[in-house]
């Protein structure tokens, strides 16, 4: 033990601990993570391989190729995109650059756990507010800003609630909100909402000048394990934020894969259409289960289980399956393979939690010692 002396936030915060999973065995299905179950879209692994023969030099500092491709499939300015090191990254340079400690952000709860660490870590102070039956209440948000409010992050679809807001809500939203307060818009699932009225916040960008939205390649393009997202924001926002995000933070590789996937939207509209219908199905068979499950926008379901989402987490684990347990509120369920989500329901039907199911415990059946 040293004698050094830590911020006081560090020891406010854990560490982000992702599912720990069983050390013999199998390794469980990953349905923990939100990753997709496809692989890299077609050319993107050829793409990586042949931009491998430059890493012994630096990355382009600023993206130039990459930002270019997403302003024009976006239709805006190159000045008004920002490449990241993933969303995460780029949330964090948001929450150090937009607000002096002591300031407030405001989101809603549950939502991305990440919220509130890096609010912490910012020294500002959190504004939670509560979601109403799993959805942000964006009327409570409102309510809540005051002139000590830097910053509102919606997360929609909602994670891990899976819910989502409109378009017209969120038009509504905004013309409550402060001009010089930032909306942050966290997209990192945009690509498979459905629900009618819902839609992107890209088209609201013109309008307020204080909008920021926020996408990854980590989710439906598949590049998680190369951390790369983009923000969309009026041009001063990205000049300003350009200076506390990391130089050459995004590798050579996460740049041309990331170009390469943005071209390929057919082939990226099969697989995400795959995972709607996929995220339906285990939907439909949750709810006739009896399960709390609300309408899914994600690549995932929230099971609203309660004081019982460690233990079913747990009993998952133990059949091979590794979902995300939030202790006392709820399960999230990444939808992965056919058979994926096949064995993950077959644990589901043996789960003495189901509704109308005889009680009892499985604690002496799931793995001694595993914190989901």
């Amino acid at each position: 033990m040293t004698n050094i002396r830590f911020r006081a936030a560090l020891g406010r915060v854990a560490s982000y601990a992702p599912t720990p999973v069983a050390s013999t065995g199998e390794p469980p299905r990953p349905l923990s993570a939100n990753e997709t179950p496809h692989g890299p879209l077609p050319g993107v692994l050829e793409a990586i391989a042949a931009a491998g023969a430059a890493v012994n030099r630096y990355p382009d500092a600023r993206c130039r190729e990459l930002t270019g491709a997403i302003a024009r499939f976006h239709g805006v300015d190159a000045g008004r995109v920002l490449v990241g090191g993933g969303s995460v990254a780029l949330l964090q340079a948001l929450f150090q650059a937009f607000g002096e400690v002591g300031d407030e952000v405001v989101y809603a709860w549950r939502s991305f756990e990440l919220y509130a660490e890096l609010a912490e870590l910012a020294g500002l102070r959190s504004v939670q507010v509560p979601l109403a039956d799993g959805v942000h209440d964006l009327a409570a948000m409102a309510d809540r800003v005051t002139p000590s409010t830097r910053m509102v992050v919606v997360c929609n679809p909602n994670n891990p609630t899976g819910t989502v807001v409109t378009r017209e809500e969120i038009r509504a939203f905004l013309a409550r909100v402060p001009s010089d307060c930032l909306v942050v818009l966290d997209e990192a699932y945009i690509e498979y909402t459905r629900a009618a009225g819902a839609g992107s916040g890209v088209d609201l960008l013109q309008e307020y000048g204080n909008l920021v939205v926020l996408r990854t390649f980590s989710k439906a393009y598949g590049l998680a394990g190369l951390r790369v997202g983009y923000l969309l924001a009026a041009a001063d926002v990205v000049t300003q934020l350009d200076k506390p995000c990391l130089p050459y933070a995004v590798n050579t590789l996460a740049q041309r894969a990331a170009e390469v996937a943005l071209g390929l939207q057919e082939e990226l509209a099969l697989r995400v259409e795959a995972t709607v219908a996929e995220r339906t199905r285990v939907r439909e068979a949750l709810l006739a289960l009896g399960l709390p499950v609300p309408e899914a926008q994600g690549n995932f379901v929230w099971i609203g289980l309660g004081g019982d989402a460690v233990e079913f987490g747990r009993w998952c684990m133990a059949r091979g399956v590794a979902v995300r347990a939030f202790a006392g509120e709820g399960v999230r369920v990444t939808m992965g393979t056919v058979r994926d989500n096949d064995v993950f329901l077959e644990a589901v039907a043996g789960w003495a939690g189901v509704p109308g199911r005889a009680a009892g415990r499985h604690s002496g059946e799931a793995m001694a010692g595993v914190d989901v």
